[in-house]
């Protein structure tokens, strides 16, 4: 078997893989296998590259390709290894960067490095790769920078609100269009620079105009660009891999952005052309009532004469790494036989299934992880709510305040249940930058300070609740 038919049979292995990662990863039993079965299609995939290129290449330039293997493999090794859980998002925000900038340099090479075969209308498809190829690449790279700073907290997350900031975003796309046509006709770098540049600007116009609130998307969009971008490549290099895998990821991402912006009631359309019809959400950091404090002791009392108890995490669980004490305490009470269960909602934290992972990685039963269409009906039944480092999504303002920013966004609806104690460092407002009156109603109660200090306190005030209370001693005679 020649070596380009045994790469080709690899790649065509490599892609079942993905897709067997992709159906993997869809459900919680299955995510481990999913990721396994990914990691084998990379390998094979990269594997059936360098000996694709080893056909034409020196030892020098094969030595070389093994060398910037090793160093990327290394580098994300590390960082996957030290990375916390909050700091996923912007460390998948940055490897979008990454696929974002290799498309547009396989594109600037795609220019500089001609195959002499091409001619005609195939040199014209070719230029038309090209230029696509690098626009995406460019829109990608500096989307996702922007991505990054927004989630690492290194620039602010409302939305960047210029004067005319749709007609710039149409007008790029207008000039988009433009310059390609003239690029096809007559190729020359100065109509590719032009591309590269207008392209930086929109893909960081882009995301700074989306708030905070819709980052989650945002996550997903970039996504289906990267996926996108490496499709692009693909079509410049040749490689039905690079194709079928980027097709993947773009679909899938735009697919999974689109259920993101149903469980945030945001237009889709809207959120991708950078916040477009959507309103800036104001601050509301001002108080809007008398809250209620309680203390450890007195929650543990009230979770030890629960019959139920719904657990909601948010960010804010993620920041504090409370997963394994919330853990620990969902089996305690489950012990005692209350009926503990969690309720996610689909944009909780920083990225699509944030909170999934976490409780999956504290060995939290799959079968009490529940999403928010399937437990919203149960909170009027509910003995008590833990809100863990949740706001936004358990804000009801949604449902009952018409001007609010986030008005029509599904959400937890934890303010019916009995009892309702909310884990805060402060009052301070959430990620969209709206303040929420479920921390004013009478049936809730703020428990201030870091969460998983607060959840090892109610874990030890349980354990004191149920010590024997040591009999007294006799009176002598």
């Amino acid at each position: 078997m020649s070596t380009v038919t045994a790469s080709e049979a690899a790649y065509v292995v490599a892609a079942l893989l993905f897709i067997l990662s992709l159906a993997g990863l869809s459900q919680h039993r299955t995510s481990r296998s999913g990721v396994v079965w990914g990691i084998a299609g990379m390998v094979i995939a990269l594997a059936a590259t360098v000996g694709l290129a080893s056909r034409s290449l020196t030892a020098t330039g094969l030595v070389l390709i093994v060398l910037a293997t090793a160093v990327g493999g290394g580098v994300g090794l590390w960082r996957a290894r030290v990375v916390e859980m909050t700091g996923m998002p912007e460390l998948i925000a940055i490897m979008h960067s990454l696929v974002g900038l290799a498309a547009a340099l396989v594109g600037w090479n795609g220019y500089l490095d001609v195959d002499a075969e091409l001619s005609g209308s195939l040199l014209g498809i070719h230029h038309a790769e090209v230029f696509i190829g690098v626009f995406i690449g460019a829109v990608t790279f500096t989307g996702s920078v922007v991505a990054y700073l927004k989630l690492s907290a290194r620039i602010n997350s409302r939305p960047l609100t210029l004067p005319g900031k749709h007609v710039l975003n149409v007008g790029a796309l207008v000039a988009f269009v433009a310059l390609t046509v003239a690029f096809v006709a007559s190729p020359n770098m100065g109509l590719l620079i032009a591309v590269t540049v207008v392209a930086l600007a929109l893909g960081a116009h882009l995301v700074a105009s989306i708030g905070g609130g819709d980052m989650p998307v945002v996550v997903s969009m970039l996504n289906s660009y990267s996926g996108w971008a490496a499709a692009a490549s693909g079509f410049l290099l040749a490689n039905n891999l690079l194709i079928v895998t980027g097709a993947l990821v773009g679909s899938s991402g735009a697919y999974l952005s689109y259920i993101m912006c149903k469980a945030m009631n945001r237009s889709f359309i809207s959120v991708i052309a950078g916040g477009f019809g959507t309103p800036a959400a104001a601050a509301e950091e001002g108080e809007q009532g008398e809250h209620r404090e309680i203390s450890a002791e007195d929650t543990a009392e009230l979770l030890r004469d629960a019959s139920s108890v719904i657990i909601t995490p948010g960010y804010g669980m993620a920041v504090a790494q409370a997963q394994y004490p919330v853990a620990e305490l969902a089996r305690k009470l489950r012990e005692r036989g209350v009926e503990v269960r969690f309720g996610i909602h689909p944009v909780a934290g920083r990225l699509p299934g944030h909170m999934n992972v976490l409780l999956a990685e504290a060995n939290v039963p799959y079968d009490i992880v529940l999403e928010m269409d399937e437990i919203n009906d149960d909170f009027a039944a509910t003995s008590v709510v833990l809100v863990i480092g949740a706001n936004d999504t358990v804000n009801p303002a949604a449902t009952d305040n018409p001007s609010s920013p986030i008005a029509g966004m599904p959400v937890l609806h934890v303010w019916e249940a009995a009892n309702v104690v909310v884990f805060k460092r402060s009052m301070a407002a959430g990620y969209a930058g709206v303040q929420n009156p479920l921390f004013f109603r009478d049936n809730s109660q703020m428990l201030f300070g870091d969460a998983k200090q607060r959840v090892e306190d109610i874990l030890r005030a349980l354990d004191s609740l149920d010590a024997p209370v040591p009999a007294m001693a006799g009176t002598s005679r």
